[in-house]
Formats: C-alpha cells, sequence, structure tokens
C-alpha cells in the first residue's frame, strides 16, 4: 500500500480527466435525446389538408397547458410572407388546450404554412410546422426555422449550464452539511472552505446564465439575443423566469450563511477546542460556557441552512417535470427532498474526498458519521426514486419503449455501482474504527514509557527515533543561523516546514486503511459525476408516461423525430438510342420540409462524366395529392446539374421523377419514392 501513495496524484488526475471526458460525451449523447413536455395533438385546418375556401383563423391544440405570446404562431403564403393578424386568442377549455390566430381576408389558392413555437408547462421549449392548401396544392418558399426550439448550439449551452449548476448546488450544499453534520473543525479547514465557496460562486453564475440564455433558448435560438434587454424582462414574467430570480435571491441568504459558517462558527469551534484543552487547569465552567455558544450557533445554522437550501431545490421542483402531470402536490416536496438527500451524498463525498487528501488528520469518528448520513440519504434517495419513477415512467413498457425509461434504466445502473464502491468505502471505514483503538493503546503506552525515562527509540521504534535525531538538528542549526543570519533562518525555517509537510505525508501513506478509503471515495465521486450527467438529461426528456399518452392519442411514437437525412439516389438508365446508357446519381439535402439543394450527375458506362442535353425533375406526394411539383435544374458542368431551391411543402414518401434525355427524340424516365422528412 505504502508503493501506491505516492503515486495517488497522477492517478487522481488521471481518473478525474477520464471521468470528465466521459461526462461530456454522455451529455452530448444525450442532448439528442432530450424532448418537451407538450405536444401538438390536432390543428384545424389539419396537417397537408386541402380546403375549398380559406378559413378565417387557424387553432392548434396541445396536449397540456404551454406558454405562448402573440408572436407564437406565424401563418405563410407560398412566397414566405405573413397572412395573420399576429393576435392569438386562447380557446382553452377545461382539460383542452386550444389557441388560434385570425387569417386575413381573401387568401388566394397556394399552400400555406404553419410554424409555431411556445414553452411547454415544464420549462423545455417545443416548436413545430404544418402546411394546408386553398383550392389546390403549390410550390411554396415559405422557410422554418432549420433547428428545433431548444436545439443548437444555445441549446447545448443551456443544457451545460444546467449541469454545472446541478454541482454547485450539490458542493454547496453538502459541503456546509459536511462541516455542521460530521466535521465541526472543518470550518477552519482551506480546502473544504473553497469548495463550499466554490460551489457557491458555480451556482450563483450558472443561474445568471441560465437567466440570459432563456431568451435565445425559448425564442430566437440566437446566442446574441441573450443580452436583449425586452426579452429578458419577457422571461421575468415566466414561471422560470420568476424561479431563477428566487434562486439568486437565496443564494444572497446562503452567502450571509457562508459568511457566518467559516467566520463566526469556525471561531467558536476554535475556541471550544482551547478550553477542552485548558479545562484541566480550570473548574469547567469556562468550557461549558464554550460548549453551549457553539450548540446554539450550530443549530441555528442547520436550521437556516436547511430552509435556505430547500428554498434553492425547491426552484427547481417549481419549474420542471414535479410540477406538472399527476399528483403535482406531493410530487414537488418530494422532489425537494430528493435534491437535498442528493446533496447531502455526492456533496459530503466529494468534501471527504478533498479531506482526505488534503488535510490526512481527519477524525475518524467525521467518517464513520458521514457513512451513517450517506446511508440514511440513500434509503431517501431509494423512496423518492421509486415514486418518481412510477409517476414518470407509466408503465412496464416505457422503460425500455421510450427516452425516459432507457435513461432511467442508465441512471439505475450507475447508482448501483455507486454503491457498490460505497460498501468498499463502508469497509474501510470500519477498519479505520479498529486502527483508532490501537492507535489510542499506543499512544497511552508512549506516554508511559516517556514518563518512566525509557529511551524513545528503544520504545517507539527506529522511525521515531530518526524523527526525534531529525528534529533536534534541525532545531540546533536553525538557533545557530538565527544568531548569524536572518536570511538563513528563514531559509531553514522553509525546510523545517517542508520535512514537516514531507512527514505527514508518510505518515498519511502509511495509513492502509485511510489510502483504502481514499481510493474507493475517488472512485465514488467520479461515478456520480456521470450519475449528475444522466439526471440532468432525465430533467430535460420527456416523461415515459406522457409519451405513451401522446402515442395512444395520435398513433404515432411521441419521441424526438430523427434527424433529416440527405436522400443519395443512384440508378442506371437506357434512353434506347445511340450512347444512351449511363448511370443517374442524385442527392436531396438535408431532405426535409422547406428549401432543399438537389444535385445530379450523370455518368457514362465508363464511369466519366456523361454530357446530356436535358434533366428534369418533379416531385409528387400522391397520399396528399400534392403535385407534380417541377424541378428543372441548372447545368453546371458536363454531367452535372444543381437546382439550390427545390422547395418541399411537407414530410412523407414522395414519389420521384427523373427525365433524362440523351438526344432530340432518345428519352427516359426514373422513377423512385423518397423519404422527405
Amino acid at each position: 500500500m505504502t508503493a501506491i501513495a505516492p503515486r495517488f496524484g497522477p492517478q487522481l488526475i488521471r481518473l478525474l480527466l477520464v471521468t470528465a471526458v466521459l461526462t461530456v460525451g454522455l451529455l452530448g449523447a444525450l442532448a439528442g435525446t432530450a424532448s418537451a413536455h407538450a405536444a401538438l395533438t390536432g390543428s384545424d385546418p389539419k396537417d397537408g389538408a386541402v380546403v375549398d375556401v380559406a378559413p378565417r383563423e387557424v387553432t392548434l391544440t396541445f396536449s397540456e397547458q404551454i406558454a405562448m405570446g402573440d408572436d407564437s404562431i406565424r401563418v405563410l403564403d407560398p412566397s414566405s410572407k405573413r397572412v395573420d393578424v399576429a393576435k392569438m386568442r386562447d380557446l382553452s377549455q377545461g382539460g383542452t388546450v386550444r389557441y388560434a390566430v385570425g387569417l386575413k381576408p381573401g387568401l388566394p389558392d397556394g399552400t400555406y404554412t404553419v410554424a409555431w413555437q411556445a414553452v411547454s408547462a415544464d420549462s423545455h421549449p417545443v416548436s413545430g410546422a404544418f402546411t394546408f392548401s386553398v383550392g389546390a396544392p403549390s410550390a411554396t418558399t415559405a422557410t422554418v426555422p432549420d433547428q428545433e426550439a431548444g436545439g443548437g448550439l444555445v441549446g447545448t449551452l443551456y443544457d451545460t449550464v444546467r449541469y454545472i449548476s446541478y454541482a454547485g448546488f450539490i458542493l454547496l450544499v453538502g459541503g456546509a452539511a459536511f462541516v455542521l453534520a460530521c466535521w465541526q473543525r472543518g470550518a477552519s479547514v482551506r480546502p473544504l472552505q473553497r469548495l463550499v465557496v466554490g460551489g457557491w460562486v458555480t451556482l450563483t453564475a450558472a443561474t445568471l446564465v441560465l437567466l440570459l440564455l432563456r431568451t435565445p433558448y425559448t425564442g430566437s435560438g440566437k446566442l446574441g439575443d441573450m443580452f436583449d434587454l425586452g426579452g429578458l424582462s419577457d422571461v421575468l414574467d415566466t414561471k422560470t423566469g420568476a424561479a431563477l430570480v428566487s434562486r439568486l435571491l437565496l443564494l444572497g441568504a446562503a452567502a450571509l450563511f457562508i459568511a457566518v459558517l467559516f467566520g463566526a462558527y469556525a471561531k467558536r469551534v476554535t475556541e471550544a477546542e482551547a478550553e477542552v484543552e485548558a479545562e484541566a487547569e480550570r473548574d469547567g465552567e469556562g468550557n461549558a460556557e464554550a460548549g453551549k455558544a457553539k450548540a446554539d450557533l450550530a443549530f441555528g445554522l442547520s436550521l437556516g441552512g436547511t430552509v435556505v437550501a430547500a428554498g434553492i431545490a425547491g426552484t427547481w421542483a417549481l419549474s420542471e417535470h414535479a410540477s406538472t402531470g399527476i399528483q403535482t402536490g406531493l410530487a414537488m416536496p418530494l422532489d425537494v427532498l430528493h435534491l437535498l438527500a442528493v446533496a447531502a451524498w455526492l456533496g459530503g463525498l466529494v468534501s471527504l474526498l478533498v479531506a482526505l487528501y488534503r488535510v490526512p488528520d481527519i477524525e475518524r469518528a467525521a467518517v464513520r458519521r458521514f457513512s451513517r448520513i450517506a446511508f440514511t440519504s440513500v434509503v431517501v434517495l431509494a423512496v423518492t426514486g421509486v415514486y418518481q419513477s412510477w409517476r414518470q415512467v407509466g408503465s412496464w413498457d416505457a422503460w425500455t419503449g421510450t427516452s425516459y425509461g432507457q435513461l432511467l434504466l442508465v441512471k439505475i445502473g450507475l447508482i448501483a455501482v455507486l454503491l457498490g464502491a460505497a460498501w468498499f468505502s463502508r469497509r474501510w471505514t470500519g477498519l479505520l474504527g479498529e486502527d483508532a483503538k490501537t492507535a489510542k493503546t499506543a499512544e497511552a503506552g508512549a506516554e508511559a514509557d516517556a514518563e518512566a525515562g525509557v529511551e524513545a527509540g528503544v520504545k517507539v521504534g527506529v522511525k521515531a527515533g530518526v524523527d526525534v535525531a531529525e528534529e533536534t538538528a534541525e532545531e540546533g542549526v536553525a538557533e545557530a543561523g538565527t544568531a548569524a543570519d536572518p536570511e538563513r533562518a528563514a531559509q531553514l525555517a522553509r525546510q523545517r516546514t517542508a520535512l514537516a509537510t514531507a512527514r505527514k505525508k508518510r505518515d498519511r501513506d502509511a495509513d492502509t486503511e485511510r489510502s483504502g478509503l481514499r481510493r474507493s471515495v475517488l472512485i465514488e465521486a467520479c461515478v456520480a459525476l456521470v450519475v449528475l450527467a444522466v439526471t440532468t438529461a432525465l430533467t430535460g426528456t420527456e416523461p415515459g408516461r406522457t409519451q405513451e399518452k401522446e402515442v395512444s392519442r395520435t398513433g404515432t411514437e411521441a419521441a424526438a423525430p430523427a434527424p433529416a437525412r440527405p436522400v443519395n439516389l443512384t440508378e442506371p438508365f437506357d434512353t434506347g438510342g445511340t450512347k444512351g446508357k449511363g448511370t443517374l446519381r442524385l442527392t436531396i439535402d438535408p431532405a426535409r420540409p422547406g428549401t432543399n439543394l438537389m444535385h445530379v450527375w450523370i455518368d457514362g458506362p465508363d464511369g466519366k462524366p456523361m454530357d446530356v442535353p436535358e434533366v428534369k425533375v418533379a416531385y409528387t406526394l400522391k397520399s396528399q395529392q400534392i403535385g407534380p411539383l417541377p424541378v428543372v435544374p441548372e447545368r453546371l458542368a458536363a454531367g452535372h446539374w444543381s437546382a439550390g431551391n427545390v422547395q418541399i411543402p411537407m414530410p412523407g414518401d414522395w414519389h420521384l421523377q427523373v427525365t433524362v434525355r440523351t438526344s432530340d427524340i432518345d428519352q427516359t424516365t426514373i422513377e423512385k419514392n423518397v423519404k422527405i422528412g
């Protein structure tokens, strides 16, 4: 064990770096699974409908309550000009959520595009688009946003900052709880002070960034709009904006709590320890008074800190999944309890890791107290987690049939790994207790031998004798150096400090139980980082119960749609004339409703570009009786044709017809079905 301990620093750095890379990769992989809570369940006119007379208004029906503004529904004509009156009406009644927007009178025939964007009740943005036609379908140049609401760079930044905010909360609350409940002397230990203050700074900064990112996250998707004061004012009027502002106010109270914890309370703890040391020379009254003052301050800090921590946790419960769906009155308090248990366990775990690595003389009793708190936190997490799983997943099929259930299974597996590492930590903690008794007996024997005048080198061992000799030599040299040269004295003092530090490190590394405990706690902390990433992804993913409800209502899978992929088509052709054989290659990018780029290549039998007089393309959506929509590509070079503004009004299985003419009388038409959207 002693040989392993000196390499602990590089191992710590490598393990944390690997964990950080895995966490970032997991966040990126899970970002694509996030979907919103509300969904469009119906419209009038319906998607793809062809009506004889232009309607007076367009209505949209959603699965549950959403937040919309007057500009949330836009209706565009075939030339991409707005034809709505930009004044939305709320037609919701009972459990039906319906909104309508009026249209300008006298709309001509053609295909119209309806684009909508809103914010779901669980704070996540939702958006979509569909088309309808008046009289008959037509070509359209209307464009809708290329990316889904809450996606792109802004969405990635928002999800990352949400992860950071959870981490800051855990460090702040868990670190403070560790000091108050497990190791009161830690209030005056610099590494733990930096950990708790760092958690406060991280959570405060992340909350401010989230507040600024809400405007582009739920609106335009442009990062520059985060500094739009008008948009920020609108955000403050929403439920999520109010929750973020409340969190900032509570963090102000948390700053006061930290100041008292590491100021007055740390001083009280130091004074109480001094009174204990001097108790043998006094009657004990001063020690009782100091102990009472410390206990009263600790009780006040514990009570006030719990209230502030619960309030901060409540800002998440009031604005995310717990505030929507069934049994919200029970779900929100249990969600607060769940977050507090997570912070007490994981935050305390990181605090213990810092104390074991940076403060080698942490008391064994503190480790045992944290072990009991961690066990209680796990029990609370199990009870609240089972309820949350039942409430959000809804059925056994949803565990594997929905993205939320699959993520939850991943989280449960990681928790199992975390509990396995915690089991090893508890074993090492038990060994620490046995070692404490042995150390106490050895210390008492050493004191008796010292009082009897027995030589320290014989009773304590060779190591202790070497240490005594080193200390004696240092003292003699330091005295001579002080008299001769002050600079030399300062140098010797620094060397003496370095020797003392090295001696402490040697003693710490020789402690087999502590080395084992540090490694097991380090593994726990690294797994906890990944668990936190999965938890963050879960808060941004549509619950399985809602997904299944939408499937039963619409008959289609409610999970996030797969991203559009370019269409690539390769087909041989033969026009029947001289030099009429060749190969057609066609691509449509990005192959989704709106504007697309099309390329056509004609290759001869030898694989080289083949120049032909004419290429024509047409699209038909037979299921909706749309088309054929003709496209005439331009010749860019021999055998290469292109069209940069191919308008496809809606998703579906489109029938593609490509006509290739190799002479005045020789031509052929290739027909294929392609998937758009």
